[in-house]
């Protein structure tokens, strides 16, 4: 199945346009987990369980797991969701890019070793570093376009004085994403939620793309008018371009020691008010 059927079927079975990214950090874990990186399966595994059933999609990020020499635990926690939420696509966050036999090693690492249904590219260096991950049938391969962080407007929003209309760079990977580029129907892209007017832009370029949007929840992002901006239906209501917006911290992080409240259920608490704001912002 393509990725973007897999995400649309989570979707419809969840009712959730969520994912919750899974970035472990061992100083932030709860009482005797709490620096202890060996508990990293373990945090997640319980996170997993706590809000299969309301999300349409998972994201770990690679880093939080490789600074603990934690690939191991990553093995076992994408086997562990492949097992407790088998219609639960799940995106590696990885953001590679890079040439030839390099980017054949990181299709690899991504879609035979960890076994993802989709992950993030940096599209700086050319539609051939895209190229070995495009070879694995049905993967999602999905671009940095519109980052939320500050220092994305560095080179993202400079415009193309060699391209006709002088588009900015970001647009220019958004129309190319949904065109040559996307040979196989596998494409999507990355648009963060702090650049409401930018999604709402990259949308209009990319009509049938899903778009991965983090920033919501502790980066500020607002739920509403990033579905306003993102998600693309037609006449009748059925989605013709889907959104994945992602919650981190404010889910992984809800509990608080004064509180009482067990981490998983936290989690569980805020993803639930998470995914039904975004359904009402529908």
């Amino acid at each position: 199945m393509i990725f973007t059927e897999q995400l649309l079927r989570a979707q419809h079975q969840h009712q959730s346009l969520l994912c919750v990214g899974l970035d472990p950090e061992p100083s932030k874990f709860p009482g005797a987990w709490q620096g202890k990186p060996e508990r990293i399966y373990d945090f997640c595994a319980a996170i997993v369980d706590a809000t299969k059933d309301l999300v349409c999609a998972f994201k770990p990020q690679i880093a939080y797991f490789a600074a603990h020499r934690a690939e191991d635990q990553l093995e076992r926690l994408m086997a562990h969701m492949r097992r407790v939420a088998p219609s639960v696509p799940v995106i590696l966050d990885a953001k590679r890019g890079d040439i030839g036999a390099t980017a054949e090693q990181y299709a690899h690492e991504a879609f035979t070793r960890y076994q993802a249904d989709a992950v993030t590219l940096s599209p700086f260096m050319g539609f051939d570093t895209m190229e070995p991950f495009l070879r694995f049938p049905g993967k999602g391969v999905i671009l940095l376009c519109r980052t939320s962080n500050p220092g994305g407007s560095d080179l993202q929003n400079l415009r193309l004085a060699d391209i006709a209309g002088q588009p900015r760079v970001y647009e220019h990977i958004a129309a190319q994403a949904q065109g040559p580029w996307n040979t196989n129907g596998q494409m999507g892209l990355v648009v963060g939620a702090t650049f409401p007017e930018e999604i709402a832009r990259v949308r209009e370029l990319a009509p049938t793309l899903p778009l991965l949007i983090p920033g919501v929840g502790a980066q500020g992002g607002d739920a509403a008018a990033t579905v306003k901006a993102g998600l693309k239906t037609d006449a009748s209501g059925a989605v013709t371009g889907t959104i994945v917006v992602n919650s981190s911290r404010a889910v992984l992080y809800a509990h608080s020691a004064s509180s009482g409240e067990d981490f998983a259920s936290a989690a569980r608490r805020v993803a639930l008010q998470t995914r039904d704001a975004l359904n009402a912002a529908r």
